[in-house]
């Protein structure tokens, strides 16, 4: 049976812990391992959280010694599980009871793809269901797909022995840290989509996610698109050069515009034009 360890970057989210824990603890599949990691919180975080696992040996928590970043906390959140399966889970998101047997038993339907990802449901700020996220779709992987416009998004599962395959998360990344884990696992093999609602996304104001943060969410998934074309020898999409040092985030997604506008069932078949 997998064991999967569930990975959470916890920062100045205390006050949405609880929900976060309280569907940890109701999964129908029992075999998992919750790492914590902490990024120097500055409310009271890491009492909350303590307060909660008290002497629960599924759930380790760990503190850096200074504020570090997403990147960083989130790279140490893999490097500490142990789990055949690993998945992000946010502190101030929540799982749905059967999130994890569900992943699980895609992974046992095909033992060759790597990672799966599901629907999620966008909810208010106490939990409250709203909308589901429609551009969460099946991918087609290949070396041009860079996350958009179709998406993988949470619950996003994967085999760990595929992640120690690649150069791992970017541990200077502040933005766009769920991006580049994605496209470097779609380097090493295809994942899954289920479609089902297993993952809650809450709303809030102080979501790393939200309206204030989107212009440096943009460059910074930009910047990991960029990377990920000189990762796969990609120099020429539809017959304009991909720069060589990264300058501006318009700059790449202009390179993207081409294929966004093509309609998503062609893309697969011709794939092979973008790049002349």
């Amino acid at each position: 049976m997998n064991k999967v360890s569930i990975l959470i970057a916890n920062y100045n989210n205390g006050k949405y812990f609880e929900d976060c824990y309280k569907s940890i603890i109701s999964q129908t599949y029992e075999n998992w391992e919750v790492i914590i990691v902490d990024d120097c919180s500055t409310d009271d975080s890491v009492d909350i959280i303590k307060g909660l696992i008290k002497d629960d040996e599924r759930f380790k928590l760990s503190q850096n010694e200074t504020n570090r970043g997403c990147g960083f906390t989130k790279r140490k959140c893999v490097e500490l599980a142990s789990g055949d399966l690993c998945g992000f889970l946010d502190p101030d998101d929540a799982l749905v009871p059967h999130s994890l047997e569900c992943s699980v038993g895609e992974f046992e339907k095909n033992n060759k793809i790597i990672a799966t990802y599901s629907q999620l449901v966008f909810c208010d700020e106490k939990l409250n269901t709203k909308d589901i996220f429609s551009k969460i779709k099946q991918v087609y992987n290949n070396k041009y797909f860079f996350n958009t416009p179709i998406q993988i998004s949470a619950l996003f599962i994967f085999k760990r022995e595929a992640y120690l395959k690649t150069s791992g998360i970017n541990p200077n990344l502040k933005n766009a840290v769920d991006q580049d884990l994605y496209l470097k696992l779609l380097e090493i093999g295809d994942a899954k989509f289920i479609e089902e609602v297993l993952y809650k996304y809450r709303l809030h104001s102080n979501g790393i996610s939200q309206q204030s943060s989107k212009q440096s969410a943009k460059d910074s998934f930009a910047k990991v698109i960029h990377e990920s074309m000189k990762r796969r020898g990609i120099t020429k999409i539809n017959n304009i050069p991909v720069p060589e040092n990264f300058t501006n985030s318009d700059e790449i997604y202009n390179l993207l515009s081409y294929q966004t506008k093509i309609p998503y069932r062609l893309m697969s078949k011709i794939k092979t034009t973008l790049n002349i």
